[in-house]
């Protein structure tokens, strides 16, 4: 979700049901370097909270400096511990992924950032790194001693990432082993159906959803209607989409705004510009035009260049 999960994203998740969101996957040791680029990707504002930063890193100690920082900056309701990412380079510095092969230094690092800050405490993590090394068990069972206050578990070993059978059975036994853990099931979920059933066959205590929701904010919507024992509300209309669209990017310049000037090499514009072209294949996937704006995503560098790309799909404006 690196890339994708970013202020203006989360603002319309929240708007349209997310319960709670996350922010980018962020590093502890640069926050401790205090670095301007990783900072920024902490960036908030109080229209989505609840908000969780979600922090990867190793070393205890550095992650309990990097929470009390952001704990004094404010604006986040819990610190979130990565301990599921499977990119290698994250896994092999031991992060991410990796922190899940070393149950006690896991919950060291829970303990050491409890210990310096008030904010509650939570992991996401997987159930093993391998489908014939299942340690979804033991690490809950120390998480659980370690006060941990929340456990989300990506249904998958580290080795299959984002494919395969989501084995949501273990997530049901987890929460079985650990009624008093809140527990958050996530993977494998494509619609707002399969998320409402699994909360109920599970017993979790709520689903986390990801890549479904890329292009598709009003996932939220729909689930929480299901939930209620209500229709689903009609997805955006094509102009309602369109207008999405733009109010995506002009949220994207407004944070390029607040990015220190010295470390911006183009302007806010053209950076947000970039950074919407991932979002911008999902949000108009199966549409007509689709493909047209797609062959022409890497020529969108300004506002002007997006409204031309969006043309073949929603008509000029």
């Amino acid at each position: 979700m690196a890339g994708y999960t970013e202020l203006p994203f989360r603002m319309f998740c929240r708007r349209m049901g997310a319960g709670a969101v996350y922010t980018e996957l962020t590093s502890v040791d640069g926050l401790v370097r205090n670095s301007p680029s990783t900072w920024h990707l902490l960036a908030t504002n109080p229209e989505e909270r609840p908000v969780a930063a979600h922090l990867y890193g190793s070393e205890p100690a550095v992650f309990a400096e990097a929470a009390a920082r952001v704990a004094a900056r404010g604006g986040f309701d819990w610190i979130d511990v990565n301990a599921g990412c499977p990119v290698p380079k994250v896994v092999r510095r031991g992060a991410g992924a990796g922190l899940m092969l070393d149950p006690d230094r896991l919950a060291a690092v829970v303990r050491a950032i409890r210990a310096a800050v008030s904010l509650p405490v939570t992991v996401k993590t997987r159930i093993g790194p391998r489908p014939d090394r299942i340690v979804i068990f033991d690490l809950a069972a120390a998480l659980a001693e370690a006060g941990v206050a929340a456990l989300a578990i990506h249904a998958r070993p580290t080795s299959a990432r984002h494919s395969g059978e989501a084995e949501w059975d273990l997530i049901g036994e987890v929460k079985r082993r650990h009624p008093g853990v809140p527990i958050i099931g996530n993977g494998g979920l494509t619609t707002p159906r399969q998320a409402v059933d699994h909360l109920r066959r599970y017993g979790v205590d709520a689903v986390m959803i990801g890549r479904a929701a890329l292009g598709r904010p009003w996932f939220f919507a729909e689930a929480a209607a299901l939930a209620a024992g209500r229709p689903p509300p009609a997805p955006p209309s094509l102009p309602e989409l369109r207008g999405l669209i733009l109010e995506h990017l002009a949220g994207l310049i407004e944070l390029e705004r607040r990015h220190p000037p010295a470390r911006r090499r183009h302007a806010p514009e053209q950076i947000a510009a970039c950074r919407l072209r991932a979002h911008l294949v999902r949000y108009v996937a199966g549409l007509p035009g689709a493909a047209d704006l797609k062959r022409r995503l890497n020529s969108v560098r300004s506002p002007a260049d997006l409204e031309s790309a969006l043309a073949p799909v929603f008509g000029a404006a």
